[in-house]
């Protein structure tokens, strides 16, 4: 669910600036309406790095939310800068703001919007009755806010490349004690007391990632359809 995530979160990114663009047709205008857009996510990725670094004891350098343009064109929408450390903070640190983004939209979509039950619905199959569910939504108590949170959070909170550099290493580490317990004879007593929970993990995981995915492609139809009128009335596009 990771890499279909990120996927739709470029789509999606790539229609709205265009989108954005071809209405102003002012490249800085059009970077301000999309930073301002995403700026509640941003804010709490950001802030969530800065305050793992706090916890596990790293030093910060620097610390931004304002949005600037990298030298390879890429938008940088905020950042904190940490000294280096090891292996295990660094990838906590890394890995924050998907944990806060997480915590976020699921008591957001679950609790309060109730898109679990929609997903359940659909993935049982009960086409109709889904569609009485999604046409209900807006009849929840501040669901135009709520909804605009979960996409602002869930668009922002998967960790940057920068953030993800220590997850190799680290993954190698694990997977070799892993394998370590395993060859010691504790295979059995991880399935037995483990493996539950693992798996009851990541179903929520899944479940939580699916209705990510499901906010950002009932945004994506829109969007990609807006643009296409945009260049049709305008006749012209942007790469």
């Amino acid at each position: 669910m990771l890499l279909p995530l990120v996927a739709l979160q470029r789509l999606l990114h790539r229609e709205m600036q265009a989108v954005f663009l071809l209405i102003t047709r002012h490249p800085q205008v059009s970077i301000f309406l999309f930073s301002i857009l995403f700026f509640p996510g941003v804010l709490l990725h950001e802030l969530s790095h800065y305050l793992m670094a706090k916890l596990v004891g790293v030093r910060t350098q620097g610390f931004s939310i304002i949005p600037h343009i990298l030298p390879d064109g890429r938008l940088q929408m905020g950042y904190v800068e940490t000294e280096a450390t090891d292996l295990v903070r660094d990838s906590l640190i890394g890995l924050a703001p998907l944990i806060a983004g997480s915590l976020s939209v699921a008591y957001t979509g679950i609790d309060l919007l109730h898109l679990n039950k929609l997903w359940e619905i659909w993935q049982s199959g009960q086409v109709a009755l889904f569609f009485q569910g999604l046409l209900a939504l807006p009849e929840i108590k501040d669901f135009y806010i709520q909804f605009y949170l979960t996409f602002a959070i869930s668009s922002t909170m998967m960790p940057s490349d920068s953030d993800r550099h220590s997850w190799i290493p680290l993954g190698l580490w694990s997977a070799a004690l892993l394998a370590l317990a395993i060859f010691a004879g504790a295979g059995t007593w991880m399935l037995t007391h483990v493996a539950p929970a693992l798996n009851n993990f990541l179903a929520s995981v899944s479940i939580l990632f699916g209705l990510s995915n499901a906010v950002h492609i009932s945004l994506l139809i829109p969007f990609f359809l807006l643009r296409r009128l945009l260049v049709y009335v305008m006749k012209v596009d942007v790469a």
